[in-house]
């Protein structure tokens, strides 16, 4: 909890930092990375070209200021856990934190100036430490749990082949290449691949693992990201459709991630939009294999069919349950007689009272679908869901 000292200071100055929000972000990555650029390596440079990643750690301290003085989103345990994930998969230690903090804390000094007093200072270290020291603690037992070395958190796997799965989109089988066993994840997990490019820097992604775990292999599925309205071209998956062939070594993590099938036997609705399908289609094979009878639903968007990745995948899955169906929808018109025009509507997804819902997609995607499920009267926590990029999807804004 926050010092009784402190709380009233981080309540009469959260608005202020709020509003102030995007200034602070900038100059704590501007600052950081110019003064340690060893550390462009962990970012994405997409992100940072859009200006997507500067929001993502200042946003997330803010919003846990918030709820220490009582005035935050519910759930913010579930934002805690997604970003310890994401943390371990990045390989993130121990001690970064005391950097990070340096950083983002000297830029709230710069951006409010002369209201940090000291003993504003020292309120929003307090709230920066609170928040890392329940991190550090999260992270270091997922390594354990993981039997992951902190010092070398990466693996080498061999390319055991490379597979088109429609367009823009490749998928990679991958053999641990030291010989032993794959390692046993969840399905819904994903992994960070290390990428070390053509032009001698690295860059770290994470994709979803798009297959159970079985057969002593891991499966990810990559979309060539292009790059639009001015935004560049995706780094990593361009290397990795260009550049990575059957025989070539990848780095990867050890598998992460917490929107993992839950254990039970309640009708399962998988909903998706373009790549967003790889979490899905690891838990239909999953449940394909170990709940033959569990009812499931699965619904994906895209644009056209020439683009929907793991569509034979999920048809020969879904065809060993006892009760299965699909809905699909393309933007574009597809001469597909069972499938829909246009963008998806919520309210036509059948859907169980019981049911638990996954999904999985660009953010506005799972939001709208998410908003229509709870107006027609799913409970929240019945929805679990997974973002793209680097951006955490807050549950609410920070108070203004």
């Amino acid at each position: 909890m926050l010092s009784a000292t402190s709380t009233p200071i981080v309540e009469a100055t959260l608005p202020v930092v709020a509003e102030h929000l995007g200034a602070i972000s900038g100059v704590f990555y501007d600052t950081m990375l110019g003064e340690n650029p060893d550390l462009l390596n962990l970012f994405s440079r997409s992100a940072q070209a859009t200006g997507e990643q500067k929001n993502a750690l200042a946003g997330a301290v803010a919003v846990f200021a918030a709820h220490l003085v009582g005035q935050g989103p519910d759930g913010f345990d579930h934002l805690v856990e997604r970003i310890a994930q994401r943390h371990c998969a990045l390989g993130i230690s121990p001690e970064q934190y005391a950097m990070v903090g340096k950083y983002l804390l000297g830029a709230v000094g710069t951006v409010l100036g002369d209201a940090v007093t000291p003993e504003v200072a020292a309120a929003w270290d307090e709230v920066y430490w609170l928040f890392a020291v329940r991190l550090i603690g999260r992270e270091a037992r997922l390594y354990a749990e993981a039997g992951v070395d902190t010092d070398d958190p990466w693996r080498e796997y061999t390319v055991a082949n490379k597979i088109t799965e429609a367009h823009d989109t490749v998928s990679f089988i991958l053999t641990p290449a030291d010989g032993g066993p794959a390692p046993v994840f969840l399905p819904g997990q994903y992994v960070t691949v290390a990428a070390d490019l053509p032009d001698g820097t690295s860059q770290l992604r994470q994709y979803s693992l798009s297959q159970a775990a079985a057969g002593g292999t891991l499966r990810i599925t990559v979309r060539r990201v292009r790059g639009t309205g001015g935004a560049p071209d995706g780094v990593v998956s361009g290397y990795l459709h260009d550049h990575v062939e059957v025989g070539h070594r990848l780095k990867l993590s050890h598998p992460y991630g917490e929107l993992t099938l839950r254990e039970g036997t309640a009708p399962l609705v998988l909903v998706s939009a373009g790549v967003g399908i790889t979490p899905m289609a690891a838990i239909l094979d999953h449940v394909s294999r170990t709940q033959p009878h569990r009812d499931v639903t699965v619904v994906h968007a895209d644009r056209h069919p020439d683009r929907h990745p793991l569509r034979t995948d999920m048809s020969l899955n879904g065809s060993r349950l006892r009760s299965f169906r699909t809905l699909v929808w393309y933007e574009q018109e597809s001469g597909n007689p069972d499938a829909y025009t246009g963008f998806v509507d919520p309210d036509a997804i059948p859907l169980h009272p019981d049911a638990d819902v996954y999904l999985c997609g660009p953010i506005p995607f799972m939001q709208a679908v998410r908003a229509a499920l709870r107006r027609r009267g799913l409970p929240e926590e019945r929805i679990r869901y997974e973002v793209f990029g680097s951006e955490q999807w807050r549950p609410a804004p920070v108070p203004a």
